[in-house]
Formats: C-alpha cells, structure tokens, sequence
C-alpha cells in the first residue's frame, strides 16, 4: 500500500498586517516550507488598504510561484492580478464567481460544518470546500467541523478539502489522513517565529 500524501499548507493572514513588516515575515515562511496557497484574509473593506496589502504579499508569493487567492472580494481578483478568491458564503456565490472568473481562477468556499453546503458548493464548480473551525474558539455560534466529518469527505468526495479554525498538534495529528489541506492562519502569526510555529504544526502530520 502506498503511503498516503500528507495534507498541503495553506496559509491564511492575519486580519490586520503591518505592511513595513508583513511581507517580510510571510517570506520567511514561505521560504522556510512548502505552502500550495496563501489566502488574504484582512478584516478591512478599505479597497485602497487592500490593493497595497495584496500587491505586497503578490510580490512575495508570486516569486515563490504560490497562488495568492483573496477572501470574498470577487471583483478586486482580476484587477490586482490574483490567483482566485475564497467565498465566505458557503455555495451561494460560487457560480457567479466562477462565470466571473473563469475556468482557470481558483474558487474556494467555506462551507462552516455543513456536509451539503460543501456537496453544492463542489457542484457549483467550487474548486476546494474549506469546512471549520475543527478546534473551539469564541467566534460564531459554537459549532465545530468534527473529524467524521473530513472522515465521511475524504471517503465519499473527490472535491479537496480544507480543514481550519483553531487547529493544535493534537487536531493535525487527527486529521492528517482525512483531510486534503490545513488552512493555517492565526496559529503562527501570533507567535514570536511564525516559520517554527508552522514547522512544529508540520511535525505533527508525521
């Protein structure tokens, strides 16, 4: 039997960076390991604050040949030269995206807990389903994206998929053979070196 692959990194930012120092800090990770994507995930609806931080972490990641995708702004994608954009909304503005988009773009969607919401998300054209937090946190209402779920996923579904929110070494280690990616954000930014911050939530797929 073939080992399976381990899940790929796919990294989130903070919802607030600091331009002087960021895009520095996001090289250091990307350089220390391997990332599939990098998702920009500010918490601002400034446009003018959102084209200087995406064109910032374009430099960084698209040297590094990583797919910068951003998170709901569907009509900023095309303009600051973006690999995609990940929907907030479950399966609901997937198709527009995708029309708007085309084939090539990557469109996610993040679909909570929600097993259907994730199967009309893959329907709609949605090329990953991120469902999540797997871990508890204060935020929404609560509910969790428990492991059967990436369980009953991984069995039944070819679609990719993302686990998120909250993760430890002790829900990486879980969800290592059920799961396609960890979407990892907060974890390492928080800490003084998010490059061994990551490499410690790496270890633990091993």
């Amino acid at each position: 039997m073939a080992e399976p692959e381990q899940p790929q990194i796919y990294l989130i930012t903070p919802p607030e960076i600091e331009l002087s120092t960021f895009p520095d800090r996001l090289a250091r990770v990307l350089d220390a390991h391997e990332v599939a994507c990098v998702r920009l995930a500010l918490a601002t609806r400034d446009e003018d604050r959102l084209s200087r931080a995406a064109d910032a972490c374009r430099e960084v990641t698209h040297a590094r040949d990583i797919a910068l995708v951003i998170d709901s702004h569907l009509m900023m994608v095309e303009r600051l030269g973006l690999d995609g954009v990940h929907l907030t909304d479950g399966a609901r503005s997937v198709r527009a995206a995708r029309k708007e988009l085309g084939a090539e773009a990557i469109v996610g969607s993040f679909c909570g807990t929600s097993r259907h919401e994730g199967m009309n998300a893959g329907e709609a054209g949605a090329d990953y389903v991120s469902f999540g937090p797997v871990g508890a946190t204060g935020l929404g209402d609560g509910s969790v994206a428990d492991p059967e779920l990436f369980e009953w996923w991984s069995q039944m579904i070819e679609l990719p998929v993302v686990a998120e929110g909250a993760l430890d070494t002790a829900l990486i280690r879980t969800l290592t053979p059920v799961t396609d990616f960890f979407g990892i954000g907060d974890e390492i930014w928080k800490a003084d070196d998010p490059a061994a911050a990551l490499g410690d939530l790496i270890a633990a797929m091993g």
